[in-house]
């Protein structure tokens, strides 16, 4: 795992801005703290940050050139099933200086170029130049797992790993309104925008080349999301997901370092601390307990799990003192607006976590492929509805007039009832978008003192939500697209890296992934059963308690932390009226409004909102006014 950037000028009179690769490289030292590397060949240079997993010696060092001089690759990521590329490639003649998956993945660039991307089982962003036709490529993994920003116009492209990194080229910093928009709905912008208007993020599946000034964007793969005819019986898809989740995980731990697993106690974590414990003999696995927030607290599921595997099981208690103390330090790593407050938990896991291991699994991905969300249930229920549902919708004044949080078990009930009612109503599209942001969808724009054309977001929701259709594995694979990739994703590499661990995630193995979406809907979701095919394959593995407890969210209590004098003060200061008018960006009467409800007895989804509110002020402060 490491930080990549990299930047090629279209002329000799710009050669004097290859030397900014060094800053750049500099702003990822988080993502790789063990080494650096420069490479500069004409009017190119590349640099590495790295985080030493595999092969720990120097012969391991990027940028990696191979035994000609005429190609050099950036890798950020992990190829886990080099070995048997490796040995295919020495049958051609290849000889190998090192042991680390970079090389093999160089050579194997080398003699297939973009074919090789579909036999890499892994993750990944990487670069790769040509001396001899100073040919650029930039690629990204299929499904998102690491990013890769860039820039590009008439004097030349940059990259580079994380924004704060691409900044250093120098960058207008002209914010995309239509992004803002976006992210005032979902709490995040996705790909391939960005909060300003000439960076974009490269697309999961894509690679991009440059050459002679020119790019050219393609896709190498692509979600099929077509059911087998005729499909598979339950227990022979039963017996493929679980040999397919044992193998995902077990070449996930090939690693030259100390390695562990989270463990929260939901089902997706313990399939794979299970898995992972039958391949690893004392395994480490890690939770995080809440001893002031019992609502949100985990930690006994976890360590039933952990017993149940004899792990090696960790559970750091953290106080909301500790909570918010490590604020600060969390909004300062984000280098664009992303406003899952979860991350901040994320973010503390990781930072303890490190101290006793370099790389660790998690279960994410599991929901969006299985069905793990409440949405799900929920869309579900609307889509089959019956005297229950109907009794809900004819309760929805009731649910309008009640108080509605998310910070305690009834107050989140009456919001969830309020907000199943209301979805009833709306279209599947429309439902959906409601579904994934805190909004009715026009209240992010009411926000602006000046939004973007409203064409210019209807457009961009309507791509968002184009795979949405009838059948429910189309639901799945939007949020495979939308939140998976611009959420979930984004979280566990920026809190990761800002610790230097690295977080691999087996549920997205692209073979488990490809099998699950050519299966039945039914297989995954039917009645009140979420996870159906998953909780079947493991069941004989799991703990009872396990398989029949609720989803708990992954969040922080957002009322209590505006409640204390450290956030208070922060809260005034980037949402004072004298603040947002020197900005020029908020609508003044509809933040105070914001507020007002934010402390009233019915905050409903007030506080995320405001969350999101503060975190944009904070990056604003930070990254958008240079």
């Amino acid at each position: 795992m490491c930080g990549i950037t990299g930047i090629q000028v279209f002329s000799d009179k710009s050669r004097d801005q290859l030397s900014r690769v060094t800053a750049s490289m500099n702003r990822l030292k988080k993502r790789g703290p063990d080494d650096e590397g420069h490479f500069e060949h004409s009017l190119t240079a590349l640099g590495h940050r790295r985080l030493s997993i595999i092969d720990l010696s120097k012969a391991g060092a990027q940028p990696f050139t191979d035994a000609s001089g005429r190609y050099t690759l950036v890798l950020n990521g992990e190829f886990f099933n080099y070995k048997e590329h490796r040995a295919a490639l020495k049958e051609t003649g290849v000889q190998f200086k090192s042991e680390s998956d970079t090389e093999v993945l160089l050579y194997l660039w080398i003699q297939e170029k973009e074919k090789c991307l579909n036999k890499i089982n892994g993750f990944f962003a990487f670069a790769v130049y040509d001396k001899m036709d100073s040919s650029l490529c930039l690629v990204r993994d299929r499904y998102g797992v690491k990013p890769l920003f860039y820039s590009i116009d008439e004097d030349r492209i940059i990259f580079a790993s994380e924004m704060k990194a691409l900044l250093e080229y120098g960058v207008n910093r002209e914010i995309d309104k239509t992004s803002l928009q976006t992210y005032l709905h979902l709490n995040y912008i996705p790909a391939p925008d960005s909060i300003f208007k000439v960076v974009k993020k490269l697309e999961p599946g894509c690679y991009l080349n440059i050459q002679s000034g020119k790019s050219e964007m393609k896709v190498y793969y692509t979600i099929k999301n077509e059911v087998q005819t005729p499909p598979p019986s339950y227990q022979e898809a039963v017996e493929k997901v679980r040999e397919l989740v044992d193998d995902a995980v077990k070449i996930r731990l090939m690693a030259d370092v100390n390695l562990g697993s989270f463990l929260s106690g939901g089902v997706d974590s313990s399939v794979i601390a299970g898995v992972a414990s039958r391949h690893s003999s004392n395994l480490k696995t890690f939770s995080i307990g809440f001893p002031d927030e019992p609502f949100f607290d985990e930690t006994k599921y976890a360590e039933l799990v952990a017993r149940k595997f004899k792990t090696d099981h960790t559970a750091f208690q953290v106080s909301n003192d500790e909570l918010f103390a490590n604020l600060p330090s969390m909004l300062d790593y984000l280098d664009e607006p992303f406003a899952d407050s979860s991350a901040l938990i994320l973010y503390i896991l990781c930072k303890h976590t490190s101290h006793q291991v370099t790389a660790t699994l998690s279960g994410d991905g599991a929901d969006e492929l299985f069905t793990g969300y409440n949405k799900h249930a929920a869309e579900y229920r609307i889509r089959h509805k019956g005297v229950t549902e109907h009794a809900v919708f004819a309760g929805r004044r009731l649910w309008q007039s009640l108080p509605k949080s998310r910070n305690s078990f009834v107050g989140n009930k009456i919001r969830q009832l309020h907000k199943f009612s209301q979805n009833m109503e709306l279209s599947p599209a429309e439902r959906y978008w409601r579904l994934a942001g805190f909004t009715d969808g026009q209240e992010g724009s009411d926000l602006l003192l000046n939004p973007g054309p409203d064409e210019d977001y209807h457009r961009r929701k309507n791509k968002l939500t184009e795979y949405l259709g009838k059948d429910f594995n189309d639901l799945l694979l939007c949020d495979f697209h939308l939140v998976l990739q611009n959420d979930m994703l984004v979280k566990t590499d920026m809190m990761s890296m800002a610790n230097s661990l690295e977080l691999r995630t087996p549920f997205l193995d692209y073979r488990l992934v490809n099998y699950v979406f050519s299966l039945p809907s039914t297989f995954k979701i039917t009645g009140q059963t979420r996870k159906r095919i998953l909780k079947d394959a493991f069941k004989d593995m799991l703990p009872p308690e396990t398989l029949s407890r609720r989803k708990q969210g992954f969040e922080i209590p957002l009322l209590k932390l505006f409640k204390t004098d450290q956030f208070n003060t922060m809260f005034e200061n980037l949402l004072s009226e004298d603040f947002l008018r020197e900005q020029g960006i908020f609508n003044i009467n509809e933040v105070n409004r914001l507020k007002k409800k934010l402390f009233s007895p019915n905050p409903e989804e007030a506080a995320a909102r405001i969350w999101a509110l503060v975190v944009f002020q904070h990056w604003w402060k930070k990254y958008g006014n240079g």
